[in-house]
């Protein structure tokens, strides 16, 4: 059981160490939203699609041990969450410090992190409402009559024809 534990623990804190260099990088994302540079905005999506793909396989993982903690331990392993396994440790105290030392990291991280993708999201979000309102008013503008004059200020008989724009709405 004790090799389980710290095999446990050891892939939690690997996964807090990525959890930990995501955040600088939403950082860095939400500055890349506010500049608009999409170029930038590509990059460091890709370089966080590969750490949640470390993150995936490190949760795998984690719930192939705790699987494992279950069956040598006779409980039922949907039930040990890490709150639970810190209690099951109170016979190990260095154990059970480390747990909940880890526990209490990895839950102020995501937390964290959490809050900067909602600012990343809330920013997109306003971005594209940006970008609608401008294109709206863009179409508004060619559409509506008068709006075609020449140098001597006269109106210019042209015929009307509609501009068709992507709706990204449909």
């Amino acid at each position: 059981m004790a090799s389980l534990i710290e095999e446990l623990i050891m892939t939690l804190e690997e996964e807090e160490a990525i959890y930990n260099s995501l955040i600088p990088i939403n950082v860095k994302k939400t500055k890349i939203i506010i500049d608009n540079d999409l170029e930038a905005l590509q990059k460091i999506t890709d370089q966080e699609q590969n750490m949640i793909l470390k993150i995936n396989a490190l949760e795998h993982k984690r719930q192939e041990v705790i699987v494992n903690i279950g069956t040598v331990i006779n409980r039922n392993p949907s039930t040990l969450d890490l709150k639970t396994m810190v209690k099951l440790l109170e016979k190990q105290p260095e154990e059970q410090k480390r747990l909940s030392h880890i526990h209490d990291n990895l839950r102020r991280t995501i937390e964290r992190l959490m809050e900067l993708n909602h600012q990343n999201q809330s920013l997109i979000e306003q971005s594209l409402e940006l970008i609608e309102f401008n294109m709206n008013f863009i179409q508004s503008t060619r559409m509506s009559p008068g709006n075609n004059y020449n140098k001597d200020a006269s109106e210019i008989g042209t015929p009307y024809e509609p501009i068709r724009t992507f709706d990204a709405k449909q």
